[in-house]
């Protein structure tokens, strides 16, 4: 997933061919996906999965830091299959969402004019249509969870309507994707606790400052023709003071973090070897952070989507050290 961007060497070849500018070269929809199937997919960014994995890994982190608490139940190994198909659906469902609203604005920039819709392999009826359907589909899964849960499931529904037109009104759309792609965390505390609690939303706060972290290195790709267009983002207001943005984003992630590990496993007793090893994964999480701002250059914009990319790994660091964590 942190494999270094090729970029064709010009955006109508990408469009005669189908493909997608920013999309892993070799990936599987180009290679193996039915040719019918492969703008819908694209569409979805099944092409670039990145975006489903940092759905999902707050999900991760909450079914197994609440597994601390209690242990791992008959139910919790449904929650993570229904968790890993809901942030498929949904983050295709979302980004649809999001191609349909900026289909103009995606037009003018460089990276984004050979998605689906601006380059005409999709009608805007038809990605209504898709949209519909992959929420559908979620909305199906999600029925079979905790009542508490299904109700956080609904409501999220309102940060993802709004990400779209953040850019539109406030610097600062990185916070509404935070919101929007975070919430996991609380719906997967939900899921195996039957409520929520303060643990949750301290990690989905933790998560946010992870997403602001991350997007603003992904959106540094785009501010130049973001400037010619008048699209704002984190990268544009924070320029050549990014580094020290991030750096504070880092901390206020950890520290979140840290908290929520805290609250979640010493009131219920937990003994010092569960408590170093979830504080571990705090700790590597950490590092994998501070190694992206080592190697970070927000000029290269590929050295900018291989750090996005690689938050894969980073997301994953905590999710396995707490789930080890519960299990002993």
């Amino acid at each position: 997933m942190s494999q270094p961007a090729e970029m064709p060497e010009a955006p109508a070849m990408v469009v005669g061919a189908g493909t997608v500018a920013d999309a892993p070269r070799g990936n599987w929809v180009d290679r193996i996906a039915p040719e019918w199937s492969r703008p819908w997919l694209r569409l979805s960014r099944a092409d670039r999965p990145i975006g489903t994995w940092l759905l999902l890994l707050p999900c991760f982190w909450s079914i197994a830091l609440s597994a601390g608490i209690d242990g791992f139940g008959g139910r919790d190994l449904w929650f993570v299959v229904a968790c890993s198909a809901g942030a498929f659906l949904m983050r295709g469902a979302g980004c649809t969402w999001n191609d349909f609203t900026d289909r103009d604005l995606d037009a003018g920039v460089a990276r984004t004019r050979s998605r689906p819709l601006p380059s005409g392999q999709v009608t805007p009826k038809g990605a209504l249509v898709w949209m519909a359907a992959q929420a559908l589909i979620a909305f199906a899964i999600l029925l079979s969870f905790p009542r508490a849960a299904v109700v956080l499931g609904v409501i999220s529904l309102v940060p993802v309507a709004i990400y779209p037109f953040a850019k539109r009104f406030t610097w600062w759309p990185q916070v509404f994707l935070g919101l929007a792609f975070n919430w996991g965390a609380l719906l997967a505390w939900a899921a195996h606790r039957g409520t929520l609690e303060a643990p949750a939303v301290l990690l989905y706060l933790a998560g946010i400052f992870w997403t602001l972290f991350y997007d603003t290195i992904y959106a540094h790709q785009d501010k130049e023709d973001d400037a010619l267009i008048g699209t704002r983002s984190t990268a544009r207001l924070f320029a050549e003071n990014t580094r020290v943005w991030l750096r504070g984003f880092m901390v206020a992630a950890l520290l979140l973090m840290l908290a929520a590990v805290l609250l979640a496993l010493v009131p219920a007793g937990a003994g010092p070897l569960k408590l170093v090893l979830a504080l571990a994964g705090v700790w590597a999480f950490g590092w994998h952070m501070g190694w992206q701002l080592v190697r970070l250059d927000i000029d290269d914009p590929d050295t900018c989507l291989r750090l996005f990319r690689s938050n894969r790994d980073a997301g994953a660091i905590p999710a396995l050290f707490f789930a080890v964590a519960a299990l002993v």
